[in-house]
């Protein structure tokens, strides 16, 4: 499969994931194909894959190695609010294993940065509330629920020092790098498609 064909599956995906989550199975022959080939739960729990397009050609390939760089710069509506990037991730990484795409071969890797409060997403819950006057960092559990679903996740190390947040105040699961630019120029020379 090419890059462009890669992306365009992966923007095809993220359109099905503005319709918003699935409280119940389509009844698709195809869902519960895939369901039952899978036989275990989705790797993101209260997540679903994207829903069953009858006719559609482009689907996950269980032969690809799909390396997808998921650039994040922009939160969520208020400090309050689970960046939208981050359900759509969930959706995309159940979306490939409902397909049978192994787990060798799901590469995702979430790389924050830019010098705005939208950038403290990256914060642990304590030094956010102590910023954000007692509020709670809505991010943290579905943050651990990808990274233990395989998904990586990196912190500009320039944006850290923009926004005055020390190393000790970043969320574990947030690998720290030294410039979001060196990454993903890394990444993507690397063989990583950039999304965002």
């Amino acid at each position: 499969m090419s890059t462009k064909t890669l992306g365009l599956a992966t923007i095809f995906t993220f359109a099905l994931a503005a319709s918003g989550p699935l409280n119940a199975q389509s009844g698709h022959p195809a869902q519960s194909e895939h369901a039952a080939q899978s036989g275990h739960a989705l790797p993101v729990p209260g997540y679903e894959a994207a829903r069953d397009v009858p006719g559609a050609k482009e689907l996950p390939d269980p032969n690809t190695d799909y390396k997808v760089l998921f650039s994040v710069s922009q939160g969520g509506k208020t400090e309050t609010d689970i960046n939208a990037m981050l359900p759509t991730i969930a959706r995309y990484l159940n979306t490939l294993a409902k397909y049978g795409v192994p787990a060798g071969h799901r590469h995702l890797v979430v790389m924050f940065h830019q010098r705005t409060p939208d950038f403290d997403i990256v914060m642990t819950n304590d030094a956010f509330k102590a910023r954000y006057n007692g509020k709670d960092n809505p991010n943290i559990a579905l943050i651990h629920a990808l990274k233990m679903a395989g998904v990586e996740f990196r912190a500009c190390g320039q944006a850290l020092a923009g926004r005055k947040i020390d190393a000790k105040d970043v969320n574990p699961d947030i690998q720290i790098d030294l410039w979001a630019m060196t990454s993903m120029m890394n990444l993507q020379m690397k063989g990583f498609v950039r999304v965002g």
